[in-house]
C-alpha cells in the first residue's frame, strides 16, 4: 500500500478488533458497547472526542418515554412519519435509552424534579460528551483525537480491513488494521454555519459508497434551522414564543409547528426578518442559562436584550444532520451492505424511527446512543467470529488520496458551489424538478472537474480535498434522490408535485459517482427482525 506522504514520520500503525471513526455521541456508545463484548476498540476522532460535534455545543434532549406512555408515543410518531416509520425500531430505541442514561450516573450529574426524581431526558452537551469520553477511557478504548480518517482499506480478499488517516498534531498518517469498523462521522450539514457541524461533511458517506455500501433517504435534507443573523447559534426550542416582524417594524404571520420554516423563509426572500421573544414565560428564562448556557452568548456579545429588543434572524441548512438520510442500515446491528462495516448516529439513515419527519432534538439523540450501541456490539460479534487475512492491505478510496502532484483546481471554488446549490431556501427548501435538474448539472460538472484531478501532496490540502469529494458527493446524492421523488412527503416537498402520491410508499437508496443511481424499494421490504 502506498504511503500518504514518503517524507512523513513513520506511520502509527495499530492493531484493533473494532476500529469507530467518529467521536461525537454515537462514536462513544459504540466505542463502549464494542468493548463491554471484549473487543480491542479504537476509535478516531477529526477534532477532540468529547468536545467536537453537534451534541458538544448543544443542550440535547433525549426521547425518553416511560414504559407504560411508550405505545401512544409510538403511534403518535408513526401517523406523522408519512408512511415511512417503523413502530419496532422506535420501540427499541426507546428501550435503549431508558436502559442506557441512567448508566452516566455516575459520571454527569442528572438534575433533580420537585418531587426528588432524576429527569434524564434534558442533557448539557459538553458535560455529556465529557462523561462519554471518560466511559470510553475506562473501557480501555484507544483514543486518536485530531485524527480524520481519509479512506477505509480492505485485505487482498476484499474484505474490509480497517482505516487510515492523518494526525494533525503528530504530523503522521495512522492505520488501523481491524476487521469491523463503525462509521459515525455525523450527517453533512454542507458547510452552513449550524453549530457545531464544521466537521461534518459527510466523509463517512463517500468512504462507505467507496467500498459498495448504498445510502437511503438523501432527499430528505431540507431541514433549516432559526438563529440570529451572524451567528451559528441554532436552539429552536426559544423561538418558538418569538413574534416576527419585517424590517418596516410591521408583525408577520409566521405560526409555529410543521409550517413555521417555510413561512420564515418565504418572508425571509422578502427581506430581513427580526424577531423579539417577549413571550417566553419568566420560567422558562429563569432554565434556559441551565439548559442551554451558550444560547445567550450572540445576543450579550452585540448588548441586546432578546427578551425586551427586536434582532434579525436566519435559517441555517441542516442538510442531513437533522435531516433523515445515510447510510443505509441493513439489520438490527446497523449493518450496512458491506459485511463488517457498520453506520450509527447521523451517518445512518434514520427512516426507520423518523419516518420522512425530522427527528429534531429529541429523537435523533435516543437514535444516536442507540444505534451506536447496536453497531457496536454488532462490530465486536463481527470482528470476534472473523479470522482476518493480514497479509495484503490495499486502498479503497477513488477521489482524491493518491499523492500525484498539487491541484490544479480549487478545492474552494467547489465548496462556493456545493453552497450555492444546497444552502438557498428557493433551491434546497422549497424544490421543482427544473431546479433540481440545473442544481445537479452545476454540481456534475463540478465532480468532473474534481473527478479528472486525483489528488494532492500537502497533507492539510489532502484532508480539504477528501471534505470537498465528500461535499459534493453527498449534494448530488440529496439532489438525485430529490428529483427521482416526485411528490411532496413530510420535509421533502416539491412545488411541482405538492401532494403525497402512494407511488412512492417506497424507501430511496442511493449511490455511485460518476454516474449517481436512485432505486425505490417499497415500504413492506423494510429493514427484518
Amino acid at each position: 500500500m502506498i504511503p500518504l506522504f514518503h517524507n512523513a514520520p513513520a506511520p502509527l500503525r495499530l492493531d484493533a478488533d473494532v476500529l469507530v471513526i467518529g467521536g461525537g455521541l454515537a462514536g462513544t456508545w459504540a466505542a463502549v458497547a464494542a468493548a463491554r463484548k471484549g473487543a480491542k476498540v479504537v476509535l478516531a476522532e477529526k477534532g477532540f472526542c468529547g468536545t467536537s460535534g453537534v451534541t458538544a455545543t448543544a443542550g440535547p434532549g433525549h426521547w425518553w418515554v416511560p414504559p407504560q406512555q411508550r405505545a401512544a408515543a409510538i403511534d403518535k410518531r408513526v401517523a406523522s412519519a408519512a408512511g415511512l416509520g417503523d413502530a419496532r425500531w422506535m420501540a427499541r430505541i426507546l428501550d435503549t435509552t431508558w436502559q442506557s442514561l441512567p448508566q452516566l450516573d455516575r459520571l454527569y450529574h442528572f438534575p433533580l424534579d420537585d418531587q426528588g426524581g432524576k429527569q434524564y431526558r434534558a442533557l448539557r452537551g459538553p458535560e455529556y460528551m465529557r462523561a462519554m469520553r471518560q466511559l470510553a477511557l475506562e473501557h480501555q478504548v484507544t483514543l486518536l483525537d485530531q485524527s480524520p480518517a481519509l479512506e477505509l482499506l480492505q485485505s487482498e480478499a476484499g474484505d474490509l480491513a480497517g482505516a487510515r488517516g492523518w494526525q494533525r498534531q503528530a504530523k503522521r498518517e495512522w492505520r488501523v488494521d481491524a476487521a469491523a469498523v463503525v462509521l459515525a462521522t455525523g450527517g453533512c450539514g454542507f458547510l452552513s454555519r449550524l453549530l457545531g457541524s464544521q466537521t461534518n461533511t459527510g466523509d463517512g458517506y463517500l468512504m462507505g459508497a467507496e467500498l459498495g455500501a448504498e445510502l437511503s433517504g438523501m432527499e430528505f435534507s431540507s431541514y433549516y434551522c432559526i438563529a440570529p443573523a451572524g451567528s451559528t447559534m441554532t436552539r429552536s426550542m426559544v423561538y418558538t414564543f418569538g413574534r416576527y416582524f419585517d424590517a418596516a417594524g410591521r408583525e408577520l404571520d409566521i405560526a409555529q409547528g410543521p409550517t413555521f420554516n417555510d413561512s420564515l423563509a418565504r418572508a425571509l426572500l422578502q427581506g430581513p426578518v427580526f424577531c423579539r421573544l417577549d413571550r417566553i414565560p419568566q420560567h422558562i428564562r429563569d432554565r434556559l442559562p441551565y439548559i442551554q448556557p451558550n444560547l445567550m452568548l450572540p445576543f450579550d456579545r452585540q448588548g441586546i436584550d432578546p427578551y425586551r429588543d427586536k434582532f434579525q434572524v436566519t435559517l441555517h441548512g441542516e442538510g442531513t444532520i437533522r435531516g433523515i438520510g445515510g447510510l443505509r442500515v441493513l439489520d438490527d446491528d446497523c449493518q450496512t451492505s458491506v459485511p463488517g462495516l457498520f453506520s450509527a448516529g447521523d451517518a445512518a439513515s434514520r427512516e426507520a424511527v423518523t419516518g420522512a419527519i425530522s427527528g429534531g432534538g429529541a429523537v435523533n439523540s435516543s437514535w444516536a446512543l442507540s444505534s451506536g450501541q447496536w453497531a457496536g456490539a454488532g462490530a465486536a460479534r463481527h470482528a470476534l467470529a472473523k479470522r482476518r487475512n493480514r497479509t495484503v492491505i490495499r486502498t479503497v478510496a477513488r477521489y482524491g488520496v493518491l499523492p500525484i502532484g498539487r491541484a490544479g483546481h480549487d478545492y474552494r471554488e467547489t465548496i462556493r458551489a456545493v453552497q450555492d446549490e444546497l444552502h438557498p431556501y428557493d433551491k434546497n427548501l422549497f424544490r421543482n424538478g427544473t431546479q433540481l435538474r440545473r442544481s445537479l448539472g452545476v454540481l456534475d460538472d463540478h465532480w468532473d472537474r474534481l473527478r479528472a484531478q486525483r489528488g494532492v501532496a500537502d497533507p492539510t490540502a489532502l484532508l480539504r480535498w477528501r471534505e470537498t469529494a465528500a461535499l459534493l458527493a453527498s449534494a448530488r446524492w440529496c439532489y438525485a434522490s430529490a428529483l427521482a421523488r416526485k411528490e411532496s412527503r413530510g420535509i421533502h416537498q416539491r412545488e411541482d408535485a405538492p401532494t403525497q402520491s402512494s407511488r412512492f410508499d417506497a424507501h430511496l437508496r442511493s449511490g455511485g459517482f460518476d454516474r449517481p443511481w436512485v432505486r425505490h424499494d417499497p415500504v413492506r421490504a423494510e429493514v427484518p427482525a
